[in-house]
Formats: structure tokens, sequence, C-alpha cells
């Protein structure tokens, strides 16, 4: 049991949702063949189910499920039961390996220095990790090979450590499919502790998961002479204003759109029309909030801003600490996540030439989704 399921349960909800799968057979130890029968079988599946009494090893208990599979299935899929948090995606891409190369696994590269040890636990060698990779299940098979494989093993008494084995000892390749670290076994009383741990962290096959996303402002206004100059909230007294619908606050219109951008959810323009006139002079520092407080009611958190200040004139350098603490407590983040910079354009272009000031923005966003097992989509 794990999580209150059967251990098994997990890997057949699975392979369940893999359109691609025909039939599943179960092998178990031949005392248990009536009980998963009633506990694991799902009736009216889709998918053709059933049962049969494993071997004594490995070996013998896939050589048993394989002489149940149909001569019609053109793929055979060998997954353990033991691994209960294998995705549906890792299933199709083993699939498609195998459909391509004729017999496929899945593998992560190994991290760790690997030894060979000999007699007295002393070490004889150091194995080339860069060319080592820790073999998973799903391992996937043309299923004529496969049988193959098992038939010959059998006949010479070869014993294997996975099915793959099988296949390399005829001379066939095997395709290595990128696994999954998630994707652990359940060998030791350990690995049943980090499987509940991971279970309780989620619920109905999902385990909490960042989702990080990242969103790009620009806005531009000309100068204007009759208008004060507002920058990221702050006034700049000594420098002409900006022509605007707004305050024209091109600083927290750029971010604006940088935030709704990395949500999803339109621009500036779509939210605040500067054909409304509810807004003719209203404060941008305000849209800010209201974008700000957008973000945040989709379940997102403001993890940082990046905001870049186009003009040759006023210098922007003497009121950075101010605006960043004013887009900051707009936003209700830390001062530490906003970064407002000032650069000029060298005399090139409008505003090279004095017509007005641009701002590039860049925001990051994040929150907490769902990883489901059985698909790896996060289910936000």
């Amino acid at each position: 049991m794990l999580g209150g399921r059967p251990l098994a349960s997990y890997s057949l909800e699975v392979l369940r949702a893999c359109h691609e799968i025909a039939e599943i057979v179960l092998a178990v130890a031949p005392e248990d063949v009536e009980r998963a029968r009633t506990v694991l079988l799902r009736p009216g599946s889709s998918q053709s189910e059933r049962v049969v009494a494993g071997g004594a090893r490995r070996q013998q208990s896939v050589q048993a499920a394989l002489a149940e599979v149909s001569p019609g299935c053109d793929l055979v899929v060998v997954h353990d039961a033991a691994r209960p948090f294998v995705t549906s995606g890792l299933v199709r891409r083993c699939l498609a390996a195998a459909a391509e190369h004729g017999a496929a696994i899945a593998a992560v590269p190994a991290t760790d220095t690997v030894k060979e040890v000999g007699a007295e636990l002393r070490v004889t060698g150091t194995l080339d990790r860069s060319r080592l990779w820790l073999v998973q299940t799903p391992q996937a098979f043309r299923r004529e090979l496969l049988v193959q494989a098992h038939a010959e093993a059998a006949s010479a008494g070869f014993e294997g450590t996975d099915d793959a084995s099988l296949a390399e000892r005829l001379g066939h390749r095997v395709q290595v499919v990128p696994g999954d670290r998630d994707n652990i076994k359940i060998t030791w009383p350990e690995d049943v502790g980090r499987g509940e741990q991971m279970i309780q962290l989620g619920t109905q096959g999902t385990y909490p998961q960042t989702t990080t996303r990242t969103g790009i402002g620009y806005d531009a206004h000309r100068f204007a002479e009759d208008r004060p100059l507002v920058l990221a909230g702050v006034r700049f007294r000594e420098s002409r204003g900006l022509v605007g619908h707004s305050d024209a606050d091109v600083v927290c219109h750029a971010v604006c759109d940088a935030l709704l951008g990395a949500v999803g959810a339109g621009d500036i323009g779509g939210h605040f029309p500067d054909t409304d006139p509810k807004y003719e002079g209203i404060s941008s520092i305000a849209l800010l909030e209201r974008v700000s407080n957008t973000v945040k009611e989709s379940g997102w958190r403001i993890e940082n801003v990046d905001a870049v200040v186009i003009a040759e004139e006023p210098r922007v350098a003497p009121h950075i600490a101010d605006m960043r603490r004013s887009l900051a407590s707009a936003m209700g983040t830390d001062t530490s996540r906003v970064s407002v910079k000032g650069k000029t354009s060298e005399g090139m272009g409008f505003t090279g030439r004095g017509e007005g000031i641009a701002t590039q923005a860049v925001a990051t966003v994040s929150r907490d989704c769902k990883r489901r097992w059985d698909t790896e989509e996060p289910k936000e």
C-alpha cells in the first residue's frame, strides 16, 4: 500500500490514460491473482485488462504476461509496478522510440561516481560516469523482438536484470529515452517514506510544482511642455512632462504590460482604454496597483520586475531608489524584487533627439500548480 492505495494502482491509472495502449496484463504472485482481479482491475475499461500468475523471478513474470499479449499487438511496454510515479508522457515517448528503433528504455544520466567494489568492500575500480545511465521502466519493444528475446534467454538459462538486456543479448540496439528522476522505484523502506511524502504533498495523483512565466512590456510617450513628468510614480520636477490620456507614466505602463503579458491577461489598453473618460489624468501608479491585484487574484506571485528607462533627459539615476520603492509599494512586493535602470540612445532615434521617453520592462511571476503523474502536464 502507498498513500492508502495498492502500489500497482498508480501505474495502472497512468496506462489507462494512454489511448495507444489496447491491453494491460498484470503479473502478480500466484497467491494474489484472485485478489488482484477484484481490487485492481477496472470493469468496463476501454482496454482489455487481465491478471496472470507471475514466476519466482522478474524475468519469469514478464514472460508469463507476454504470453497473454494478443499477437495483433505491435508494441509491448514493460513497466514495474514498483515505479508508481511514471507519466503517460514518458510511456508515449518510449513507445514512439520503440516503433522507430525496435527497443527503447527510459533512463537518466548517473550523477554519482560509480565504483567497482570487491571482497572486503575494497574498491577495485572507478567507472566512467559520463557513459553511465540509470535505467528505469517503462521499456518498450516490438512484440516479436521481445518474445524472441525471452524465448532464447529461457532456453540458454540466461537471467537478465531487465528486458533490454535480453534484447541486447541478441545484438539488437536499444534506444535510450530521457527518463524522469521522479520516476522512483519503491525498493527499500526509505523509498516507501519518500513515496508517501510525494503522495501527501498532493492529492488525486498530483504533487506541487512551481510554474514560472515571463512577460515583456514597452511604452513610449512624446514630451509636452505643459504637463508634469511622472515616472514610476515619482515626480520629476526638473523636466517636461509627457503626452497621454492618463499621467503618461511610461514606466508604470511598461511594467503593467509586462505583468499582464506574463499571466496572459492582455495589455494595459484592454484594461484601461484611453477612450474611457474615467481614466483621463489618472495616476498610472494606481493602474499598476490594479494590475498587480489582478495578477495576485489569479494565483500568481510577482517574483521580479526589471525596467529600463530610455531617454536623453532627464537623468534617472538620482531617482532610482525612489522609483524602485514606488513600484514595489504599488505591486505589494519587496524592493529587492524591483530594478530600474536609465539608458540613453546615444543621440539616435526619437529618444535620442529628445522627442520623448520610452521604457522596456520584463516581469517574472510564479505560482504553485499541481503536476499530474498521469499526464506530465501542470494543472494550474
